[in-house]
């Protein structure tokens, strides 16, 4: 299959299809490059995935930047 043919197949698939094809693409991201992830480094895009999971169902409620950055002024004092 070309490089061509792979794209053409993506953009084909659905919006959870993609999302899971990306998922699975970003956790063999080092082994497709020829390298491989320390514990350190899967822990953390482990956790990222968690995360971002966690946000796109709606069972966490991100903070504004803003708001993250007033805050941190408020702690440091500026």
């Amino acid at each position: 299959m070309s490089v061509e043919q792979l794209e053409q197949s993506v953009l084909k698939l659905s919006p959870e299809e993609r999302r899971r094809f990306l998922d699975w693409l970003h956790s063999h991201e080092d082994e497709l490059q020829g390298t491989t992830d320390t514990t350190i480094d899967l822990a953390w895009k482990q956790e990222t995935r968690r995360r971002v999971a966690e946000i796109e169902s709606g069972a966490v409620t991100g903070i504004p930047g803003e708001e993250v950055s007033a805050r941190i002024r408020k702690i440091v004092g500026r």
